[in-house]
């Protein structure tokens, strides 16, 4: 298994010896006891452009072997996209452009080649998530951009104090020039030192994360009874942690490589408010709405009028009760369709698992039973409908709520303005009290 790790920077230090280099992990027994395989001065056979079965498993190759690999795996995936995306060229375009800022090391390299074979396989199995795999292919890219690239190496020397890339030290003589030459080459080793770690580091991870993979692929493939899933650490159960402790080594990997840690799903995207002609109004929901906190508990009715509330209050907008609740009500009702419908994309891109893989949404059994359509819309139809419902009786109480607040301060005040203006009535108030 180690045999397979990848190795995603592709810089080595210590290249200084024709011989191929020795996995991190391999054991000497098992290198002695096969000496012919070592050897081999020629590949007898070229390998594979991309890999369908694992992402990790791969041989390392020259580099500028590896580019004209990629630059042919890439034109076979645009050629291959763009007969399914005709009605929207400008994605291709976006991928061209993404392509054309990528930095050249990444684009000949492993990595860049093992996503390319990924997203095509997937692709030519699953024609309806074209754009899906379109847009991994445009976020992985942008995180390896060559402007991101620079930035990250100019860091890299502002933190070893050896100042911006290119930048040349000023002259000194004897002892002093002697001094920050051991300091330009302790800093140059540290950081080789650092990558070496780096780069085992990003090894076991990824050698980590294809374990996790496979554990996850059995629990999946495994038949479970009524007992199995009414236990307390079931497969179900077991499943979740593993995907849990993917999403953190996945994270600690974007730190090591630094990278970003969106991965280009829907639920990620941002979300355009602009439904009131208020801009005010707009910008608080839009901010809410966006919030990690309202990702993990959708919005509700009183959140969103508090939103209304808050902006006519802040900026002096002059709105009465009545349009208020109003705004409140559209503003509810569309910022939840919006947020209804990126669920449920995310949802159809994401759910399931690799034994649901070859499912097409043409074989929908209610395209082929009139009956069973037709009942599936009335219960649409219907769900909407109590919705709307809904909505309307709460936010009615609402109104009724605040109506009879206003008319029980406004009968306090009249009262307190009559006892001051009637002294009499006012000392007869205070008799009776007492």
């Amino acid at each position: 298994m180690a045999e397979n790790i990848i190795i995603l920077d592709d810089d080595d230090d210590d290249e200084d010896s024709p011989q191929p280099p020795r996995p991190a992990h391999a054991a000497p027994s098992r290198r002695r006891s096969a000496p012919a395989k070592a050897p081999a001065a020629k590949e007898p056979t070229p390998t594979p452009t991309h890999i369908t079965a694992s992402p990790f498993a791969s041989a390392k190759k020259e580099g500028h072997v590896l580019q004209v690999e990629n630059q042919r795996l890439f034109d076979e995936f645009v050629a291959y996209c763009s007969t399914l995306t005709q009605d929207c060229p400008e994605v291709l375009a976006f991928l061209h452009t993404k392509h054309a800022k990528a930095s050249p090391p990444f684009l000949a390299s492993v990595e860049f080649r093992n996503a390319l074979g990924r997203c095509l396989t997937r692709a030519q199995a699953n024609r309806a998530k074209t754009f899906v795999y379109i847009n991994e292919m445009c976020t992985l890219l942008r995180q390896h951009s060559s402007k991101r690239r620079q930035s990250l190496v100019a860091a890299s020397h502002e933190e070893n104090g050896l100042g911006p890339p290119g930048e040349e030290l000023p002259s000194a003589s004897g002892g002093q020039a002697e001094e920050e030459e051991e300091v330009v080459q302790g800093g140059a080793e540290a950081e080789r030192t650092k990558g070496r770690a780096s780069r085992r580091q990003i090894a076991y991870l990824e050698n980590l994360l294809k374990v996790y993979n496979e554990e996850i692929r059995r629990l999946q493939e495994k038949e479970m009874s009524l007992d199995d899933l009414a236990a307390e650490d079931s497969g179900y159960i077991q499943e979740d942690r593993l995907k849990h402790k993917m999403m953190k080594i996945y994270s600690k990997l974007c730190e090591l490589k630094g990278c970003d840690t969106l991965t280009g799903r829907v639920i990620e995207q941002r979300l355009c408010y602009s439904g009131t002609r208020y801009p005010e109004i707009n910008k608080k929901i839009e901010r809410f709405i966006n919030s990690p906190e309202a990702r993990r508990n959708p919005p509700d009715y009183p959140d969103i009028r508090r939103l209304v509330q808050r902006a006519n209050q802040r900026h002096a907008l002059g709105l009465s009760g009545r349009q208020l609740g109003q705004m409140a009500q559209e503003a509810f009702r569309e910022a939840g369709s919006r947020l209804q419908e990126r669920r449920h994309l995310d949802l159809v891109y994401n759910f399931g698992s690799h034994l649901t893989d070859r499912y097409s949404a043409t074989r929908d059994p209610a395209l082929a039973d009139p009956s069973l359509l037709r009942k599936l819309r009335t219960n649409r139809e219907t769900a909407l409908t109590n919705l709307e419902e809904v909505i309307s009786k709460y936010s009615g109480r609402q109104e009724d709520t605040e109506e009879q607040e206003r008319s029980r301060r406004l009968g306090k005040e009249v009262h307190q303005r009559l006892l001051l203006s009637n002294p009499h009535l006012l000392l007869m108030t205070r008799h009776c009290t007492v």
